[in-house]
């Protein structure tokens, strides 16, 4: 059986969302008719071998072994399903930051326009913003080597780095007739994952972008901010995972944990009995058992679908929007040791707390609300979903290929926002509001309550 070291839920480059665990190794025992059962595999290993050989000699030009090797492995496992792969050292790395949600770096949110990297905002007390680093600022040069040319990734490689380690930028601000050379110093940057503001005078608006190891933290940092500043008028909690690509399944557990006070909370159930895990909640309500609605759309999957799942089942919150992305699998980061990166390999399912698996299907919200797409944006705003990916894991009746991702820009424009504080005002109720569709019969539950990340075009460093 595998030890269970962390659990995470991520987005592939693909935009699918991927729920991982990560492994240590483990010993395999085989028997003589599992011998016999694996001969087989172990001829056609030497077809492999075969192949590897006359490749590295009879190639028109020399190949370089290791990228046979890694090409080979990484054919072996997409062709298994969408979300396992192979993963260099770099990309194990990358991945390693990502989920930890804090990075040596200056602290701007960046993305790429006309070749150059414009600055979208910088974080609060972080070097950049120390520096008087602005929103819109354009980036030319990083340590006197032109970013025209770089990669969005390749920059922003470049701008992080160890701790207490100089940069140097050359930066265009409108305005300014001259570039401005600015030096910083690279320190600690934490991710923020958690953004909120007060809604209408009375509500706390939350808005969860991922789920890295600083989300629970930021939840309970901003519910207590909002509690401060609405005091006793406040009428609920908006919790926006809308366009949430995943992250942490420990994260994931907690933040639904924090609105919870006792049951299920997500299952797994792999290949084997034995490896059915089950995540429960503890007492203790943050919200105070205030009414919660959870924003939801096409883009919301894996540690998101999670929370919004377990929140629906328990009927702690009404989901407002569209349906989820319906990723319901989950991924085993398996480390191959030093240098060698790592497997990301499908190992089991998760399951909501009544039982139902959305793979493939996705989360459909108590109260469907489509937003008011302009007309440019309507070939791009749809979200294909799990079930569109090619080699899927399949699922018991009917299928879902995705809904609408549209998050209007204008809060004023939010359709699903504005019906989330018309229901928390009292101004519509949830019967008198319009249903989602009916799921398929297919969706029932199991019954025996068996076990239960589309990457945007800017970064922060």
């Amino acid at each position: 059986m595998m030890r269970k070291t962390s659990v995470i839920l991520l987005s592939a480059a693909t935009g699918a969302a991927l729920t991982l665990f990560v492994t240590q190794p483990r010993a395999v025992l085989m028997g003589s008719s599992a011998r016999a059962a694996t001969s087989d595999t172990y001829r056609q290993l030497n077809l492999f071998g075969d192949v590897f050989e006359r490749v590295r000699s009879d190639y028109v030009e020399k190949p370089d072994d290791s990228k046979l090797v890694e090409s080979a492995i990484s054919g072996m496992l997409s062709g298994l399903d969408p979300h396992s792969s192979y993963m260099d050292a770099k990309s194990f790395r990358d991945m390693q930051v990502q989920t930890r949600g804090e990075f040596g770096g200056l602290g701007i949110e960046v993305t790429m326009e006309d070749g150059l990297i414009k600055v979208v905002s910088p974080i609060d007390d972080t070097p950049a913003s120390k520096a008087g680093i602005m929103a819109n600022d354009i980036i030319t040069t990083l340590d006197d080597e032109a970013v025209q040319g770089l990669t969005l990734n390749q920059a922003v490689e470049k701008m992080r780095g160890p701790v207490n380690t100089k940069i140097k930028l050359k930066i265009i601000r409108k305005g300014q007739d001259n570039p401005i050379d600015v030096t910083l110093v690279r320190d600690n940057i934490r991710v923020r994952s958690v953004r909120a503001r007060v809604e209408a005078d009375d509500i706390a608006y939350i808005r969860i972008t991922t789920f890295n190891e600083q989300t629970t933290e930021g939840l309970k940092k901003e519910v207590a901010n909002l509690q401060g500043q609405i005091g006793d008028k406040l009428k609920g909690y908006i919790i926006d995972l809308r366009n949430n690509p995943g992250g942490l399944l420990e994260e994931a557990v907690t933040v639904s944990d924090s609105f919870l006070e006792r049951g299920e909370i997500v299952s797994t159930r792999g290949r084997n009995a034995e490896e059915t895990q089950r995540r429960a909640a503890h007492p203790g309500d943050l919200t105070k058992g205030k009414p919660v609605i959870v924003l939801i759309n096409g883009g919301s999957a894996s540690a998101s679908e999670i929370v919004a799942g377990a929140l629906q089942d328990h009927k702690r919150a009404t989901l407002v929007g569209t349906r989820s992305f319906g990723k319901g699998s989950v991924q085993t980061i398996i480390p191959l040791g030093s240098g060698n990166g790592a497997l990301r390999l499908t190992t089991a399912r998760y399951y909501t707390p009544s039982g139902k698996s959305i793979q493939a299907k996705g989360i459909v919200p108590d109260i469907e609300v489509l937003q008011d797409v302009p007309e440019e944006l309507k070939a791009r705003t749809d979200t294909k979903g799990e079930a569109s990916l090619r080699g899927h894991l399949k699922n018991d009746g009917d299928e879902k290929t995705g809904s609408q991702s549209y998050v209007p820009p204008d809060a004023k424009d939010d359709k699903a926002l504005k019906m989330a504080d018309d229901l928390l005002h009292g101004i519509k109720s949830t019967s008198n509001a319009t249903p989602a569709p009916a799921a398929p019969s297919g969706d029932k539950a199991t019954g025996d309550k068996a076990a239960a990340d589309k990457p945007a075009n800017k970064s922060a460093n």
